[in-house]
């Protein structure tokens, strides 16, 4: 705590406008230096000097230490790249840098990658192992949001050459298509078959699956889309009854834990997309509430930060078979992964109480932030600048093992954007 509050009133006088700050470069040299592996994908934790265990593909295939890949150093590959393709695409634009080109169109390859290590239509997964092939059998509603953002984000940056834009397209549309033949869940592999839906009246469903039938429309051109997403628009459900329209107006909330910002962004990043595209200026407005409303609810987890401790001791035990194996077994369904996985969580926690330290003073605070800066209020988003500042120059990034502080880069550029 003593390392922020000195720092709660910082400002960005003085700061190039073409040049990071020296606190958000550290966490970049960290990210790439780090966490970013050879096909482009953004991994879960390394070690300070950047060693992983990665799993073995033997265990990949026998859902070892679980069929969901949870608690691994491949967990989150699709969900962190696609996210992180925010900062990347804004820090090149504004620092104009050929090598920040270079490291956006990595990620973009990271993602079609990973839409392509399966034979199952429409599978997007977390990550692969040390043979580049071998991977876990579901990928989830949480991979494939911002799977669909990153790409997009990329297409429409200015970066993306036409071939690529081809490339791009083709992804998206099949992807799409796969998704929607199955009533709007993920696909999975034999035997689980489907994890996670973009349909239902929760915000976390409706507006990534508003988002994936604007993008159609965006990148086919194809009337259809639009009529679609028009009349899911209008559609009602849910306890309280309420439209898509409506869902989305209201913004984000919290439904499996107290505060969970780092998922529920995967959603709110979803709305600013739809902000960006809509032409309407009624249904514009809608969701620029929604993006407010979410900000609001985002700002109150800010102080988590304020109890990081960078003279933290507190290590993290990096061999996950270590603490997780023990309770292995087979799993046959999702709910079955799901139990395994829980039991493994509280066992790893126990062993390496560093991953819930990082979880709820830095992960948790700087999807937050980011969440604020996606806001269209610049007049609220300037109340909490001071504040997101502080919090970028608070942290030891080289004593940080989980990747869960990109957001925070994602956030300043997004503050400092030209």
């Amino acid at each position: 705590m003593r390392l922020f509050l000195p720092l709660l009133f910082l400002t960005v006088a003085g700061v190039c406008a073409a040049n990071p700050s020296p606190a958000i470069q550290r966490a970049h040299e960290q990210i790439w230096g780090r966490f970013v592996d050879s096909h482009g994908i953004l991994i879960d934790y390394a070690g300070l000097d950047g060693k992983t265990d990665l799993p073995t593909p033997e265990e990949c295939k026998a859902g070892k230490p679980n069929a969901l890949g949870w608690y691994q150093p491949l967990e989150n590959g699709a969900m962190f790249g696609g996210l992180y393709m925010d900062a990347a695409v804004n820090r090149w634009k504004l620092t104009q840098s050929g090598q920040d080109a270079e490291k956006a169109r990595r990620l973009m390859e990271g993602l079609l990658f990973l839409n392509s290590i399966s034979e199952v239509k429409g599978f997007v997964g977390r990550g692969v192992t040390t043979d580049g092939v071998s991977h876990y059998p579901m990928g989830s509603n949480d991979q494939t949001g911002p799977w669909f953002y990153g790409l997009w984000r990329y297409y429409v940056s200015g970066l993306a050459t036409p071939s690529e834009k081809a490339r791009i397209a083709k992804h998206l549309h099949e992807t799409a298509e796969a998704i929607i033949a199955l009533r709007w869940r993920m696909p999975a592999e034999a035997p689980f078959g489907t994890r996670g839906s973009f349909d239902g009246f929760h915000f976390e469903e409706v507006s990534r699956q508003l988002f994936v039938l604007k993008v159609l429309q965006a990148i086919t051109a194809d009337s259809k889309w639009e009529q679609e997403y028009r009349n899911a628009l209008e559609q009602t459900g849910g306890p309280e009854k309420l439209s898509k329209r409506e869902v989305c107006e209201n913004g984000m909330k919290f439904f499996y834990a107290r505060t969970h910002n780092w998922t529920s962004c995967c959603a709110v990043v979803a709305l600013r997309g739809l902000w960006e595209m809509e032409t309407d200026p009624a249904l514009k407005e809608v969701y620029a509430r929604g993006l407010s409303a979410s900000a609001r609810l985002a700002a109150e987890a800010l102080p988590m930060a304020l109890n990081y401790d960078p003279e933290d001791p507190s290590v993290l035990n990096l061999n996950w078979r270590e603490t997780m194996m023990p309770l292995w077994k087979p799993q046959q369904t999702e709910q079955e992964a799901a139990s395994l996985a829980d039991l493994q969580r509280r066992a790893f926690d126990r062993e390496s109480p560093r991953r819930s330290r990082e979880a709820n003073t830095v992960r948790e605070p700087t999807a937050a932030a980011w969440i604020v800066s996606l806001c269209p209020d610049t007049a609220f988003v300037a109340e909490h600048r001071a504040t997101i500042e502080a919090m970028a120059e608070g942290y030891n990034y080289t004593r940080l093992y989980y990747s869960g502080f990109f957001w925070i880069e994602s956030a300043w550029y997004r503050l400092n954007s030209p």
